[in-house]
């Protein structure tokens, strides 16, 4: 089984899911998969897929009404990926501020 981290950045690796889940950020409310699937050129079954692995990752919370199913955005698990990635910041400023202070002292000496 991936972990939550791998599951997130399968997830908003591909462009297709990254835009579906935009214009449901984007609406502020469900979107249908019909409405969704309007706005691609592909299939229902391929935006379907997409979701899939957006819900998957919980970035996308699917309800059924009738015959029809509707998609509502869900951004807090980017805020793992947030973490993940400021972890990784602060490690390339440090890296970067040392090797800085190693070169000027370096020319100093």
């Amino acid at each position: 089984m991936q972990d939550r981290l791998t599951t997130l950045f399968k997830a908003v690796a591909d462009p297709t899911r990254r835009e579906i889940f935009h214009a449901l950020v984007i609406a502020s409310s469900a979107l249908s998969i019909t409405q969704i699937s309007n706005q691609f050129e592909m299939t229902r079954q391929g935006v379907t897929k997409h979701i899939k692995t957006l819900e998957d990752a919980g970035l996308v919370h699917l309800d059924t009404k009738g015959r029809e199913r509707f998609c509502n955005a869900n951004a807090k698990p980017l805020k793992e990926l947030s973490k993940w990635m400021t972890f990784y910041e602060q490690f390339w400023d440090n890296s970067l501020d040392n090797l800085d202070h190693f070169l000027n002292t370096s020319k100093d000496a």
